[in-house]
Order: C-alpha cells, then sequence, then structure tokens
C-alpha cells in the first residue's frame, strides 16, 4: 500500500505519535523510491533528530546524499527560528527609518520564544522546500514531529494564507492614504510620520512596493503548500501507529485534526505487529492488538490498513532499511 501510494505522489507525509516508528517508515519509503529511480528529498521535521541516528551518518540543514538518488535535510527548530528572524530582521531593517533598528533587534529578541514561533518558522521553510524542492526532486517525503506538533503545523498554511491576505489589504490602504498626503503638497512632517519616518519623496513609494513584493511572494509561497496539501493527487499522509490503546486513540484524534484541516489520510501503518504464532506470550499479545486494532477500524474504517510485523532486530543502517523496506509491498490487511 506505501509503495504503491508513494509512487503516485510527489509529496508525502509520515506521521503519527512519538515511538511508534516513523523515521523507519519514511526513511525505507524513500529509500524504495530512491531505489526505483526517483529522485528523493528526505526531511526530518522532528527535533529529535532520528535521522542521522537511524542511516548512521551526520544529517544536517543542508541536503547530503544518503543513497543514489536520495538526499537528505533535519530541520532544526531553534536553526530554524533563528535563520527565520535573521531574513524577517534583515528585510525590516531595509525597509524601516535607520534610528527604528534598535526597535526591531529588540522586537525580534522578544519573538525569538513566542507562542507558536516555532511552527512559524518551521512551515516557512516546509512550503519553501515544497515550492521549489519539487523542481529538483520526483519525491519529497517528510518525516514529521509527533501528532500534536504536526496537526498544529498542518493547520498553519490557511491560518497564515489568511493573515498575510489581511496584510496585503492593510499595506495597500496604507499606500493610499500616503499617496494621498504627499499629494497635499505639505512638507511639515504629517506624511513623513504617517509613513515611518521617511522624508524623502521617492522613499516610502519604494518601501511600499519592497513590502507588498515580501507579501505577495509569502502569500504565493503559503497557498502553494495549501493546494499541495489539499489535493490527494499530489500528496499523500500516512499515520503510522502501534497496535496499543494510546497510540490508537491519538491516530483517531490526528485523523480528526487532519479531516478539519482539509487533509486526506491516505493510509494507516500499524508498526511492530505481534506474531500469532511464535509463543503464548506473543500470541496473547497479537490478540490484546486486534482488540484495539478493531477499536481503530471502527472509528477510521475507510483509510486503507497495513501492518508491519515486529522485527527481531532494529532497524538501523541502509541495509536494514531496505529488508524492512520489502515489507512497505504487503497486502494492506494482515491477520
Amino acid at each position: 500500500m506505501l509503495l504503491t501510494t508513494a509512487a503516485e505522489r510527489r509529496v508525502v507525509f509520515v506521521g503519527g505519535k512519538g515511538g511508534v516508528g516513523k523515521t523507519s517508515v519514511a526513511s525505507a519509503l524513500a529509500l524504495m523510491q530512491a531505489r526505483a529511480g526517483r529522485r528523493v528529498l528526505l526531511v526530518s521535521t522532528d527535533p529529535a533528530h532520528n535521522l542521522g541516528h537511524l542511516w548512521q551518518c551526520d544529517v544536517g540543514p543542508s541536503a547530503r546524499a544518503l543513497a543514489p538518488n536520495l538526499d537528505a535535510i533535519e530541520l532544526d527548530p531553534q536553526a530554524t527560528v533563528a535563520a527565520h528572524l535573521e531574513q524577517v530582521g534583515d528585510a525590516l531593517r531595509r525597509l524601516m527609518p535607520a534610528h527604528l533598528a534598535g526597535e526591531v533587534d529588540k522586537h525580534l529578541s522578544l519573538s525569538q520564544d513566542a507562542p507558536g514561533m516555532h511552527e512559524a518558522a518551521l512551515l516557512e521553510r516546509i512550503a519553501e522546500l515544497v515550492h521549489d524542492g519539487l523542481d529538483r526532486y520526483a519525491l519529497i517525503v517528510f518525516d514529521t514531529a509527533p501528532s500534536g506538533h504536526t496537526a498544529r503545523l498542518m493547520a498553519l498554511p490557511e491560518m497564515l494564507s489568511a493573515w498575510t491576505e489581511g496584510l496585503l489589504q492593510r499595506q495597500s490602504r496604507s499606500e493610499r492614504f500616503g499617496t494621498a498626503l504627499r499629494n497635499l503638497g505639505r512638507d511639515d512632517g504629517i506624511g513623513a510620520r504617517a509613513l515611518g519616518g521617511q522624508a524623502q519623496a521617492a522613499t516610502p513609494a519604494d518601501r511600499d512596493q519592497a513590502i507588498r513584493s515580501l507579501l505577495h511572494r509569502r502569500r504565493h509561497r503559503f497557498e502553494h503548500l495549501r493546494r499541495t496539501l489539499a489535493n490527494p493527487v499530489t500528496m499523500a499522509f500516512f499515520i503510522v501507529l502501534a497496535a496499543e490503546r494510546l497510540p490508537v486513540l491519538e491516530t483517531i484524534e490526528l485523523h480528526a485534526q487532519l479531516a478539519r484541516a482539509g487533509i486526506d489520510v491516505a493510509g494507516l501503518v500499524v508498526n511492530k505487529r505481534s506474531p500469532a504464532d511464535a509463543g503464548a506470550f506473543l500470541a496473547e499479545r497479537h490478540a490484546q492488538e486486534a482488540v484495539h486494532l478493531q477499536t481503530l477500524r471502527t472509528a477510521l474504517p475507510d483509510p486503507p490498513l497495513q501492518q508491519l510485523p515486529l522485527l527481531a532486530s532494529d532497524v538501523v543502517g541502509i541495509d536494514a532499511l531496505a529488508a524492512f523496506g520489502a515489507l512497505l509491498g504487503c497486502p494492506h490487511e494482515m491477520a
């Protein structure tokens, strides 16, 4: 199910509760698609940085090759926020009067730990990767952070698109007001103060154009990401879980949150399924897992479901990932 669906998509998100094997599934999926001849970018948005541990190499914010046709990036939330604020600060310093540079720095310093800043900065980076990366890669696979963080992230494109549109409308009204003041032909400082202290005749217009350009670019990227996420032909979202009570309940809630954000779930992946024929203990465990999966199927009867077996060894390194990846082509349902 995973391999067949991913082969038909350009963007794949792998999400779910922490500790259920999202990184293993995302990595194996990306590797199998790369070996099938597609150029793949694997992106981790999880601050735990499991990608490098799994592949037994250093993975950072710049793309590095993991295998033929496969590159990877780990997005560090703190570094992403710092880079985002540095970019915003550079833009503000160019647009604002020189004497307000200190206020800009103070505002950015306070913003660093503001609620939602990490998600907003991360979303900017994801939007950039989807917008620009699809020109270079046939498939982008996102290994996401645990459920709650991912659900908030998936809802942000709609919110930030509307917010940016509101900024554009307010900026347009401000520009018209500034033009009206300048056309009065008065040089008593009123127009300069209204436009942020810029007294030169050409400066306010230049500033208005620069602000509008920045906002239009931001809106374009968010709208592109929103269209991509909402298009089941282009994007697939897989929820990975364990056949246990809490992961099942969290999966049901994540599915509801994604539905509210307009995102279709392409499939459910039950990882580490206990065998029924390997002794009494595991047989009993298998039966208990079946109860939890019945709860899952009662709540979510429609998404395709694939079960992956509990393995005797850890999935670490390219050979183990390739062997694990071969299991991704199994039928949807298993006993």
